[in-house]
C-alpha cells in the first residue's frame, strides 16, 4: 500500500488565492445580501408557493439568529451570501414540512424504532462511525442531499437516470465548494451520498448550534444554550417521522456532536435509542476543527483571526465536554456505551459489533460484508492526510491546552495523542 500523501497548509494565516477563488470573492462583493426577517420569509414563500410557517414561536429564534449574523462584522460578502442562502433554504423547508403535515396528519403516528445515535465531539470519529454503520442496508440514514431538502418539491421525482433532482442540486453545490476550497475534500469530504448530521433537520425550527460553524455568533450560542431543548428535539423527531413516512427502512442511525450538550433531551425524545458516545483527545479535535474552519475562512471572512477562532472553539469544546460529563450518568447503562477513539481506530468493525450488541442488532454475514466493503472503498487518507499543527499555525502549546481538559481525561478513558 502506498503511503498517504501529506498535505501541509502553509498559507493558513496569509492565504495565496487561486484565480477561481479571487473571482468567487469578487462575485460576492457584487452580490450583497440583507438579513431582513420579512424579506427572508417572503423569499421562502416565493420559492415554495406556500405561506403557512406553522406556529410563530420560531420567529423569536429567527430574529436572534439574524442579529447574531449581523453582529459578525468579520464575515465577508461571500460568507454572508452563503449564510443568507442557508437561511432561505431553512425557511423553505419549514414551509414544505408544515404543508406536508397538514395534508398527512398520519405522519405524527409513525414510529421511530430503536434508533442508533452516535454522539461525540466533531473530528472524533463520529462521521466515520455513522457512515460505516449506515453501510448496513437494514438501517435508515440521512444522506447529505436529503438533509438539505428533506421534502421534495411538488412534481419532482427521479429523472431518467434514476437520480433525485435534490441529489443533482447537492452535487453541483459540492463541486462548487470543492473548487473554492479544494483541501476540504481531504479534511471532511461531503459528496451528496455522505451521511450527514440530523441537526440539519432542526434548522427549519432554528434550534441548533449549526450557525457556529458558519460564522462567529456568540449571541446565538448563548441564546441557544438557554433554550429548553425538548421542543427542538420534538421538532427533530417529527421531521424524522416525515422522512420515514416518505421511504423506508424504519430503524435509523443518526449522529451529531450537538447531542453532547443535550443528552437529556435526546434520551427523553428517543427513549429506546442506543447512544454511542465517542471520546478523543480534545487537543486533536480542536487542532483539526480549527484548521478546517481557518482554511474555509479565506473564502468566508474579510479578515482572518486565527487566535480568535482558536479561543472560540477551545471554549466551545470545553462547554460540550462539561455538559457530557455532567449528564453521562443520566443515560441508562443498558442502552448507552462509550467509544474510545483509539479502540475504534484499532478495529472499526469490531466496535460496530459492540454497538450492535448493545442495541440488540445482529451483525449478520450480509451486514458484515457491507461494512467490510465500505471500509475497502473508504480507506483512511484516501484524499491525502492533512498535517495539523496547533503550535505552528495558532501559536498554542498543545500540552497547555490539554491541561484545560483534565476533568474530561479523569472521567473517560481518553488517550492523549502526540
Amino acid at each position: 500500500m502506498s503511503a498517504r500523501p501529506e498535505i501541509r497548509i502553509d498559507d493558513l494565516a496569509s492565504p495565496v488565492l487561486t484565480d477561481f477563488q479571487k473571482a468567487a470573492l469578487a462575485w460576492g462583493e457584487r452580490h450583497p445580501v440583507r438579513f431582513a426577517e420579512e424579506e427572508l420569509l417572503e423569499a421562502a414563500r416565493r420559492r415554495t408557493g406556500l405561506a403557512d410557517f406553522g406556529p410563530d414561536d420560531f420567529r423569536e429564534r429567527l430574529r436572534v439568529w439574524l442579529a447574531a449574523v449581523e453582529e459578525d462584522h468579520g464575515l465577508g460578502p461571500l460568507g454572508r451570501y452563503g449564510v443568507h442562502g442557508s437561511c432561505t433554504r431553512y425557511l423553505a423547508n419549514r414551509l414544505r414540512l408544515v404543508d406536508l403535515w397538514r395534508r398527512h396528519p398520519e405522519i405524527a403516528e409513525v414510529e421511530i424504532e430503536r434508533p442508533l445515535i452516535v454522539v461525540g465531539l466533531p473530528r472524533s470519529g463520529t462521521t466515520h462511525l455513522v457512515n460505516l454503520i449506515a453501510a448496513d442496508s437494514r438501517l435508515r440514514s440521512l444522506p447529505y442531499w436529503e438533509s438539505l431538502e428533506p421534502v421534495p418539491a411538488p412534481g419532482e421525482g427521479p429523472g431518467r437516470d434514476g437520480r433525485d433532482p435534490r441529489w443533482w442540486r447537492c452535487q453541483r453545490a459540492h463541486e462548487a465548494q470543492a473548487a473554492q476550497a479544494p483541501l476540504l475534500v481531504a479534511m471532511h469530504p461531503m459528496p451528496p451520498e455522505h451521511i450527514h448530521e440530523e441537526i440539519e433537520l432542526m434548522e427549519p425550527d432554528f434550534g441548533s448550534y449549526q450557525l457556529e460553524w458558519l460564522c462567529r455568533p456568540p449571541r446565538w450560542r448563548d441564546y441557544y444554550l438557554g433554550l429548553d431543548a425538548h421542543p427542538r428535539y420534538a421538532f427533530l423527531k417529527r421531521v424524522l417521522q416525515t422522512l420515514t413516512w416518505l421511504r423506508d427502512p424504519r430503524r435509523w442511525v443518526l449522529k451529531s456532536p450537538q447531542h453532547l450538550e443535550q443528552l437529556v433531551a435526546l434520551s427523553d425524545t428517543f427513549p429506546d435509542a442506543t447512544i454511542a458516545i465517542t471520546h478523543r483527545d480534545p487537543v486533536s479535535v480542536i487542532r483539526s476543527a480549527i484548521t478546517m474552519l481557518g482554511y474555509g475562512d479565506r473564502m468566508r471572512r474579510r479578515e482572518l483571526d486565527l487566535p480568535g477562532l482558536a479561543a472560540y472553539w477551545i471554549d466551545r469544546v470545553e462547554r460540550l465536554l462539561r455538559a457530557c460529563v455532567r449528564d453521562r450518568e443520566k443515560l441508562p447503562a443498558e442502552r448507552s456505551l462509550d467509544v474510545p477513539f483509539h479502540e475504534f481506530m484499532a478495529d472499526d468493525v469490531a466496535m460496530v459489533e459492540r454497538i450492535y450488541a448493545k442495541a440488540g442488532l445482529e451483525l449478520t454475514p450480509r451486514a458484515r460484508a457491507e461494512l467490510d466493503a465500505f471500509m475497502t472503498e473508504h480507506a483512511r487518507g484516501k484524499h491525502g492526510q492533512v498535517v495539523y499543527d496547533l503550535e505552528r499555525d495558532f501559536g498554542l502549546d498543545p500540552d497547555a491546552v490539554r491541561e484545560r481538559f483534565a476533568f474530561y481525561f479523569e472521567r473517560f478513558p481518553v488517550r492523549a495523542e502526540a
